[in-house]
C-alpha cells in the first residue's frame, strides 16, 4: 500500500507541476502579447522599418493561435493598404529620417501589388527622403521595390536572378489514368484552361498563345517599371544572358550586379545599419549596426485611416469565390453577402466601391455576390468597382455588378467562362475486385453516380448547365459594358487579359487604385472627394484577434533569420508552387461543382501554400518514400 500511495502522490505532483506550468506560460504569452500591441506613443525620430518577411496581399488570411504556437502559421501576409498608408505617412512625417525595406524574407505579390507599393517608394523618394533597401538576394518581385530606392544594398555574397513570370503547371492526366479515375468535365470557352490538367498531360495551343500573351505583356511592364524607376540598371543583359554575366564576372553575383547598376553598395547588415545610422541616429552604447527604428505597426497606429466626412462603402471580395462562409482572405458568399447588407443598413453610406482580388471560384457564390451589390445599386447608391491585382473569372462576374471599373494596367482580368468537374471511380474500384449495380426509376437516379459512373443523359444535362451559366455570364457582361453578345464571347471564351488591354477592349473603363475608385465614386454621389471617408464593410477584430495578432508579432519580431539568397529564395518559391498546385486538386476536388476561374492567374503571385496542403504533401512524399 505505501507503494500505491507513494506512486499516487508521484502522479498528483507531476499533475500539479503541469497545470502550474500550463498557467504560468498562458499568462506568460498574454503579458507577452499586451507588451507587443502597437505603440504610437513610442515613435521618435528615426528609420521606419519595413521588414516585409512575407507577401504583400490584398487581405490577409486569418491566423489561428495554434499555428502560431506551432510554428506553422507559414509566412506573414501583408495588407496592401496599409503598407501603402505607411510609405506615403513616412513621406510627410517629420519622425521619419529615412525609410528602409529589410526584403529578405520577402516572398512576393501581384504584380499590380508591387506597382503600388513601388510608386509609393517613389513618391517618398521624390521628397527627396532616403529610402533604402537591404537583402542577401533579389528576384522579381523583391527588386520591383527595390528599384524605387535612393540606395539598393545586397549582401557581398549576394545575387540578382531575375525569371520572368511563367513556369510550369502540373497535369495529373496521366495519374487520373493510372488510378482509375474518370473526371468528366463540362466547359464553355476555347481558352477556359483551368480544367487542362484534368483532361490533358500538356498545354493546349491555344492556352498557350494565351499565356504568353498575358505573361508578355506583365513582363513588359515591370521591365518598363524598372527602367523608369532606376534608369542605369543593366537588367537588359541580365535578362538576354545572365549565365554570361555571371561567367564574365568569374561567378561573382555581386560584383556583377554592382558593375551594371543592379545595386549601389555592398555589404553586411553591420555596414548597411551604420549607413541607416548616419541618416536616423542611434543611442549611445547600441551594438554596431543599430540605428533608431520607428516599427511599423507602432507607426500604422500613429496614422489610423480618416473616419471624417461622409462614408464611402467598401467591401471587399478577396481570395477564392467559395459557397457559403469563410474567413479573411477567402470569399465565402454568404460572408461577403452578410457583410454588405450589415453595412449598409448599419452605416449611412452615400456610394459603394466594390474591391475585387479574386480569381473566381464557385458560379454560385459569385452570382451571390453581385446580388447583394445590386441591392445597393436599388437603394440608389453609386457602385464603383476597384479591380487590385487580380479579377478574373467570378470576379469578373461580381465586377459586372459596377457602374464603373477602375483596374491596373497590370491588374489580371477577363477568364468570362466557366466550366465543371465530376470525378468518378468505377474503373478505379473494379481493379480492385468492386463493382455496382442496382434499380434506376428514372435515367437521373443516383446521379451523378460515382462509383459506377455517369450517363449519357446526365453528361448532357450537365453541358446543358454549363452553356446556359456560360450564356448567363455573357449577357451580365453585355449589359453592364454595353456590347453585344457576340462580342463578349469574342473577347470572353475564357481569355485572361492585363489590364491595359481589358481598357482597350472594354472590359475595363479607367486606371486607378482604390484611392481613385473612391473618389469617384464619391463624385457620382455628388459629394467633394476630399470630405468622404473609406468605411470598410468588414468584421472588426474582437479580443481573441488582437491577442493572435500582438502574439504573432512577437514572434516575429523574435525571428532575425534571414530569408536565404537568391537561389534559396527561387527554390523555396518552386517548392511553394509545387504545395499549391496540390492545394488546388484538393480544393478543386472538395469545392463547387460549377465554377468560373482562372488557372493562368496562380503563377503570378506569391504561392498560396496553407497548413493543410503543406501537410497533404508531406503526407504523398512519404507515401512516395521521399
Amino acid at each position: 500500500m505505501k507503494l500505491v500511495r507513494g506512486a499516487w502522490k508521484l502522479l498528483v505532483g507531476i499533475k500539479d507541476a503541469l497545470v502550474l506550468f500550463a498557467m504560468l506560460l498562458f499568462f506568460g504569452l498574454i503579458f507577452a502579447a499586451l507588451n507587443a500591441r502597437p505603440n504610437p506613443a513610442a515613435i521618435r525620430d528615426g528609420a521606419l522599418v519595413l521588414d516585409l518577411d512575407g507577401s504583400i496581399v490584398e487581405q490577409p488570411e486569418q491566423v489561428q493561435a495554434l499555428a502560431i504556437l506551432s510554428g506553422r502559421d507559414g509566412p506573414r501576409q501583408f495588407r496592401l493598404r496599409d503598407v501603402v498608408r505607411a510609405i506615403d505617412a513616412a513621406r510627410d512625417d517629420a519622425r521619419v529620417k529615412a525609410v528602409v525595406l529589410d526584403l529578405d524574407g520577402f516572398s512576393g505579390g501581384y504584380p499590380a501589388a508591387l506597382n503600388e507599393v513601388g510608386e509609393a517608394l517613389a513618391r517618398v523618394r521624390a521628397a527627396k527622403k532616403p529610402v533604402l533597401t537591404y537583402a542577401s538576394g533579389y528576384t522579381d518581385a523583391g527588386y520591383r521595390l527595390a528599384a524605387n530606392a535612393s540606395e539598393v544594398w545586397m549582401h557581398p555574397m549576394g545575387q540578382t536572378l531575375f525569371t520572368g513570370p511563367g513556369g510550369t503547371t502540373l497535369y495529373y492526366k496521366g495519374l487520373i489514368d493510372r488510378l482509375g479515375v474518370n473526371v468528366h468535365v463540362y466547359r464553355v470557352g476555347r481558352y477556359k484552361s483551368f480544367v487542362e490538367p484534368y483532361t490533358r498531360a500538356d498545354q493546349s495551343p491555344d492556352a498557350r498563345a494565351a499565356a504568353q500573351a498575358l505573361y508578355g505583356s506583365l513582363f513588359e511592364n515591370w521591365k518598363q517599371s524598372i527602367a523608369k524607376a532606376r534608369p542605369k540598371a543593366q537588367t537588359a543583359r541580365w535578362l538576354g544572358d545572365a549565365a554570361g554575366v555571371a561567367t564574365a564576372a568569374q561567378g561573382d553575383f555581386a560584383k556583377a550586379a554592382l558593375d551594371t547598376g543592379l545595386v549601389d553598395r555592398l555589404g553586411d547588415r553591420i555596414a548597411f545599419g551604420q549607413r541607416v545610422a548616419a541618416l536616423a541616429g542611434v543611442d549611445t552604447g547600441k551594438p554596431a549596426g543599430a540605428f533608431n527604428r520607428i516599427a511599423y505597426d507602432d507607426f500604422l497606429g500613429a496614422h489610423p485611416m480618416p473616419t471624417t466626412g461622409d462614408a464611402v462603402g467598401i467591401i471587399t471580395v478577396a481570395g477564392d469565390i467559395v459557397d457559403g462562409t469563410a474567413g479573411p482572405g477567402t470569399a465565402g458568399g454568404d460572408t461577403v453577402v452578410q457583410l454588405l447588407l450589415k453595412g449598409m443598413a448599419d452605416n449611412n453610406l452615400k456610394a459603394l466601391v466594390v474591391r475585387v482580388d479574386s480569381p473566381g471560384g464557385s458560379a454560385l457564390a459569385s452570382e451571390e455576390i453581385r446580388q447583394a451589390v445590386l441591392q445597393a445599386k436599388a437603394k440608389g447608391l453609386p457602385v464603383v468597382v476597384s479591380m487590385g491585382s487580380i479579377a478574373a473569372s467570378g470576379g469578373y462576374w461580381v465586377s459586372t455588378a459596377g457602374d464603373a471599373i477602375f483596374a491596373e494596367p497590370s491588374t489580371i482580368t477577363g477568364s468570362i467562362g466557366i466550366f465543371g468537374i465530376v470525378p468518378t471511380f468505377e474503373k478505379a474500384l473494379a481493379k480492385i475486385g468492386l463493382t455496382s449495380d442496382g434499380v434506376r426509376t428514372t435515367p437521373l437516379s443516383g446521379q451523378p453516380d460515382v462509383m459506377a459512373g455517369t450517363t449519357p443523359e446526365v453528361d448532357t444535362l450537365f453541358q446543358a448547365g454549363i452553356e446556359h451559366g456560360y450564356r448567363q455570364f455573357i449577357g451580365r457582361v453585355a449589359a453592364a459594358r454595353h456590347m453585344t453578345p457576340d462580342r463578349v464571347d469574342q473577347i470572353g471564351q475564357g481569355r485572361v487579359w492585363d489590364g491595359g488591354t481589358a481598357r482597350q477592349i472594354g472590359l475595363v473603363d479607367r486606371f486607378g487604385t482604390l484611392s481613385d475608385a473612391v473618389a469617384e465614386a464619391a463624385r457620382r454621389a455628388k459629394l467633394d472627394p476630399g470630405k468622404v471617408h473609406a468605411e470598410y464593410l468588414e468584421k472588426k477584430p474582437g479580443t481573441l484577434d488582437q491577442f493572435i495578432a500582438a502574439l504573432r508579432k512577437r514572434n516575429d519580431d523574435g525571428d532575425d533569420a534571414a530569408g536565404g539568397d537568391a537561389f534559396t529564395r527561387l527554390a523555396t518559391m518552386r517548392r511553394d508552387a509545387l504545395v499549391t498546385a496540390v492545394g488546388d486538386a484538393r480544393r478543386l476536388a472538395t469545392g463547387a461543382a460549377v465554377q468560373a476561374r482562372c488557372l493562368e492567374c496562380g503563377g503570378l503571385g506569391p504561392a498560396r501554400a496553407d497548413a493543410a496542403d503543406r501537410t497533404l504533401v508531406a503526407a504523398l512524399l512519404a507515401r512516395l518514400g521521399f
